[in-house]
């Protein structure tokens, strides 16, 4: 009688594992299984070379396991099929503010794991109103209704808005914190993100969720194209895009399986999947496996015989004949199946290219490019393989700079051109069209005070901009980097201060439509090899008609420089980033940061505390004392008056950037030594990452730190 296909593929596979009859591992061979009575599978490990990376180390202490990397948070238990694992986190409240803060943030950002928005709820329990937010962006909250009633049975048996409510989390998570505010002084109020299986099952019997200041949350872990290379998934996988944050990004996982519901282990490891015990048994008396699914998805193992003369075997001379027969099959079936998983997987990429090209505005860029003659000319459309190359394939030691809208590398062309390459975070699909005619607009902007855009690449997952690389990095670290001896003297910040005016003069009033660039701040400018100033970072820069207004729901901008007038209106000018131009003069003039929350008097903000010095008459108590030395008293006056002009609160009152690029030039040219005279020196220095704060008002905020 002839044997089921599958039937013989699994006594092949049987007869090439040895391990077949024994039980699976689920850990790296020669690692732990267990820490407590918890399974600790691998990806996972406890001890050396166990687990995967960093990520997945796994510390066992008195018999609980935690995961090292995230700050020894415990670990509760590891679900291989769903790719979760679930850990304690604390939860937020005030009832006993000695062991509770009433606000709680929890961050994994740059970690393989995500909070699963399927399985965590988020819950409020007490009086009042609690939310949930992640990166300044509010995403969701419960308000409960009071009940006099004290009956903890009453509160606990059911959660539906009276002194308990529950509500669904949006998105995958990489970091969320949570807000609580009591209706009353003497009520008490916990608000917390929780497992949600674990939090219906204590409802239902009653007792409190988790130890009573943590609960359980469920975590979804990700693998990385590195991550898949270096596991032994084998060829039963699939690749999953999980949304995360506000659904402007998303990450990319792959997800191991075994082949069939007849094996079972762990698909993470090389051989980790194995036929069942009881279908190895069977199989070796020649009988067929399977599994009747009754109702209620009740499964019962199933050995059938009655295909064989009465079970009985084979001789062994037959059962070796067709051992290797299937052997070779196998090997040539997995020699094609081999080839065509390289053809596959390049036509897939070659799709996926395609539709990221489409995605990021690729068809809106073919449009503006036949309606603008010379564009390909300026600008140049870089492949996804130009700039992998020119940049090692993204590598960390070619990052230069990292900001809230993406990554800048360093990276070199196959012309040996010197460039700076931006990775964006994401790109919001309605604002597509935006993107592509800041593209088109920059590409016409020539201005030797504003950093040249070279080209762009839409086939990536998120675009990338390509621009000239400017070697002597930002203003704001040559201002306050104590690392670097070079002397900053007032002539070159009088030239630097000058030509940024004169730049944002070309852009407001120049250009054939007006920019604003709405991120003016000492981050964004950066110093070639000869000092000169080059402004960057246009991510937020908006194109205005001539005598109009850029009126926004969303206000976007960097505390310290941020135009207070625009905060209030939600209406941003020319004059706002005339605003944002005297706080960097007025950087320059003292040297002191924007914001400072240890700055003598109790003003944090810089343009507060030079308006006050200037007020009550002791300004040049406040400049650096290197420029009072070498400036004099009347050229650091007229450069004061000017910031002042440009501080005002009121825009209508502050002078032009035309204005202001003329009256420094007037302060400037009778004072101004030769540049090259001056003895710079080697400099060699790192200069070290500046992390703007954020502005959230309305939906969120955004700065552009490169």
């Amino acid at each position: 009688m002839t044997m089921k296909p599958l039937h013989i593929l699994l006594i092949i596979s049987t007869s090439l594992t040895m391990a077949a009859t024994s039980s699976p591992g689920y850990s790296k061979p020669g690692c732990p299984e267990t820490c407590g009575n918890i399974s600790i599978p691998y990806p996972f490990g406890i001890g050396s070379n166990c687990f995967l990376n960093k990520w997945y180390a796994v510390n066992c202490t008195n018999s609980t396991p935690y995961l090292y990397a995230l700050n020894t948070i415990p670990l509760l238990a590891v679900d291989l099929n769903e790719q979760m694992v679930v850990v304690n986190v604390s939860m937020s409240s005030n009832c006993l503010e000695s062991l509770w803060n009433s606000s709680q943030i929890v961050d994994v950002t740059d970690t393989p794991f995500l909070f699963s928005k399927s399985h965590n709820k988020f819950i409020v329990e007490g009086c009042g109103t609690a939310a949930i937010s992640s990166h300044g962006s509010m995403l969701t909250g419960c308000s409960t209704i009071c009940s006099n009633q004290n009956d903890q049975g009453f509160k606990r048996s059911y959660c539906n808005g009276v002194n308990c409510c529950q509500t669904n989390i949006p998105f995958y998570l990489d970091m969320y914190s949570v807000s609580v505010n009591a209706t009353s002084g003497d009520r008490c109020l916990s608000a917390f993100l929780v497992a949600d299986n674990s939090y219906v099952d204590d409802l239902l019997s009653g007792q409190s969720v988790g130890d009573g200041s943590s609960v359980p949350v469920v975590l979804r872990w990700t693998l990385t194209d590195g991550d898949f290379s270096e596991v032994g998934c084998g060829y039963n996988f699939s690749r999953h895009e999980l949304k995360r944050g506000n659904e402007l990004t998303s990450v990319n996982t792959w997800k191991c399986s075994c082949w069939s519901e007849l094996e079972e282990g762990n698909p993470y490891l090389s051989g980790g999947c194995k036929v069942s015990e009881e279908c190895s048994k069977c199989m070796k008396t020649w009988g067929v496996c399977g599994y009747k699914v009754s109702y209620g998805g009740v499964r019962t193992f199933i050995c059938d015989h009655h295909f064989h003369n009465g079970g009985a075997k084979s001789s062994s001379s037959h059962a070796i004949f067709l051992g290797v027969g299937i052997s070779l099959l196998l090997l040539i079936l997995t020699a094609i199946g081999f080839v065509l998983f390289k053809v596959i997987r390049r036509a897939n990429d070659k799709r996926r290219k395609k539709r990221f090209f489409e995605r990021n505005g690729g068809l809106l860029l073919k449009q503006q490019d036949s309606s603008n003659e010379g564009l390909v000319n300026r600008t140049k459309l870089f492949t996804s393989n130009e700039l992998e190359k020119a940049t090692d394939y993204f590598n960390e030691n070619r990052i230069i700079g990292r900001g809230g809208q993406g990554t800048v590398y360093k990276g070199m062309l196959t012309d040996g051109r010197i460039v700076a390459v931006k990775k964006s975070k994401a790109v919001d699909q309605s604002q597509l069209n935006v993107f592509i005619n800041e593209m088109v607009v920059l590409s016409q902007v020539n201005h030797r005070n504003v950093v040249k855009l070279l080209g762009f690449c839409l086939e990536t997952d998120v675009p990338i901009l390509v621009s000239e690389f400017i070697p002597n990095g930002t203003l704001y670290a040559r201002i306050h980097d104590e690392n670097i001896e070079v002397f900053f003297s007032l002539n070159m910040r009088l030239q630097i201060a000058t030509e940024v005016a004169e730049a944002l003069s070309y852009l407001h009033s120049a250009t054939s439509v007006p920019i604003y660039h709405r991120d003016i701040k000492s981050t964004n400018i950066l110093l070639d090899e000869k000092y000169r100033a080059k402004i960057s970072d246009f991510g937020t820069s908006r194109f205005v008609s001539i005598g109009e207004t850029h009126l926004t729901t969303l206000v976007q901008g960097t505390i310290g420089y941020l135009d207070p007038e625009y905060f209030q209106s939600s209406q941003f000018t020319e004059k706002s980033d005339v605003y944002s131009f005297g706080v960097v003069l007025v950087e320059l003039l003292t040297g002191e940061k924007p914001i400072c929350l240890s700055r003598y008097g109790g003003n944090r903000s810089l343009a507060t505390h030079f308006i006050m010095a200037f007020e009550e008459e002791r300004v040049m108590s406040i400049f650096d004392a290197k420029m009072v030395r070498e400036g004099g008293r009347d050229v650091l006056m007229a450069v004061a008056n000017l910031a002042m002009r440009c501080l005002n609160l009121c825009g209508k009152n502050r002078p032009t950037m035309k204005e202001v690029a003329l009256e420094l030039e007037t302060i400037r040219v009778p004072h101004m030594t030769p540049l090259l005279q001056s003895d710079f020196g080697i400099m060699k220095c790192n200069i070290g990452e500046q992390e703007s704060l954020m502005l959230s008002y309305g939906e969120s905020a955004s700065t552009n730190n490169l």
